[in-house]
C-alpha cells in the first residue's frame, strides 16, 4: 500500500468529520472534543489550524483519503496527532503517515499523548521513536470518564 501526505483540501473536511465522529474510534482515541457531533465547532477548529503555523496533512492510502496527521502547539511543546479511518487500522497506515510527518517537521522535541489502554497507538508512537515520559489521569470526552493517559516524547 502506498501511503503519502498532502496538503488538506476543502473536500477532505467532510471525510475528516465522518472519521472523527466514528463512535468506535472516539472511544479508542478517548481524548477528543467535548461534542464530536458539533460540526460548526469542528469546522471552526479546522479553519484555525489551517490558518496557523501548525502542520495539518491529509493521509492518502493508495489514492484514497485515509485520515489526517498534524503537528500543533507552541515551540518546545508541539504535539503530534493523527486520526486514521477504521477501515485502515492494523495495516501500517498510521505508522507510515507519522514517519512521513516526522520527516516533514524536523523540530524536536515533539510530544504525543494516548490513552494508556490504546496499545495500537502506543505501538505506532514507539515504532516512530517516541518514548514514554509520564503518565497522568485526565477526563476523556470519548469515554465520559477519567482515564490514564500516557505522554510520550521524541527527542533529537
Amino acid at each position: 500500500m502506498e501511503i503519502a501526505l498532502r496538503t488538506v483540501r476543502d473536500e477532505d473536511l467532510p471525510l475528516f468529520f465522518r472519521q472523527m465522529t466514528d463512535p468506535v474510534a472516539l472511544r479508542m482515541a478517548a481524548f477528543g472534543p467535548q461534542d464530536p457531533a458539533d460540526r460548526d465547532a469542528f469546522e471552526a477548529r479546522l479553519r484555525r489550524i489551517r490558518a496557523s503555523r501548525d502542520v495539518l496533512r491529509t493521509v492518502v492510502a493508495d489514492g484514497r483519503v485515509a485520515g489526517s496527521a498534524a503537528v500543533y502547539g507552541e515551540p518546545g511543546e508541539r504535539e503530534v496527532t493523527y486520526w486514521i479511518d477504521r477501515a485502515y487500522w492494523g495495516r501500517g497506515v498510521a505508522t507510515a503517515a507519522l514517519r512521513a510527518l516526522l520527516a516533514e517537521v524536523p523540530e524536536r522535541p515533539l510530544y504525543a499523548r494516548a490513552a494508556a489502554d490504546n496499545t495500537a497507538s502506543l505501538r505506532v508512537l514507539a515504532k516512530c521513536g517516541f518514548r514514554e515520559s509520564v503518565r497522568a489521569r485526565g477526563f476523556a470526552n470519548g469515554r465520559g470518564e477519567e482515564i490514564e493517559e500516557v505522554v510520550l516524547v521524541l527527542d533529537a
